[in-house]
């Protein structure tokens, strides 16, 4: 089956949108094809405001989340493949959803992850070694 990861990220921002409030995305700035202002990543990670007032032309498509925006002023065109967005939220309340790995999404280094319960992954040093963190962004 195609990744839900494109569906859910549309539904929650039309739905965070129908509630009058502000939709925002944390993106892994790590996953090949980010393409993001370098200089406001921080620990490998970018939130950004993705409400029709912050850019245009927003596009979430079934493999990237693509637009153009100001960042100091400077414009500047913004494509994140979708296996890089990690959480969307409502800036507002916090509400939203995180998201996980999917089984056959590529890691960062473009290897396809393997479903649990697989025997070709050796042990835990193959997996990744931390889990993204989020935190509030006021």
């Amino acid at each position: 089956m195609t990744s839900s990861r494109p569906y859910l990220v549309r539904a929650f921002n039309e739905w965070i949108l129908d509630n009058d409030c502000t939709p925002y995305i944390v993106v892994d700035a790590g996953i090949q094809g980010v393409q993001v202002p370098t200089e406001h990543v921080a620990n490998g990670q970018i939130v950004l405001n993705i409400s029709s007032g912050a850019v245009r032309g927003l596009v979430i498509g079934n493999g990237a989340l693509e637009f153009s925006a100001r960042f100091g002023g400077v414009p500047m065109q913004v494509f994140i493949p979708l296996q890089a967005v990690m959480a969307i939220y409502a800036k507002e309340n916090g509400e939203g959803m995180v998201f996980g790995s999917e089984p056959g999404s590529p890691d960062p280094d473009g290897t396809p992850r393997e479903r649990d319960g697989d025997q070709s992954s050796s042990g835990p040093e193959d997996r990744p070694s931390g889990r993204p963190t989020l935190k509030v962004v006021k």
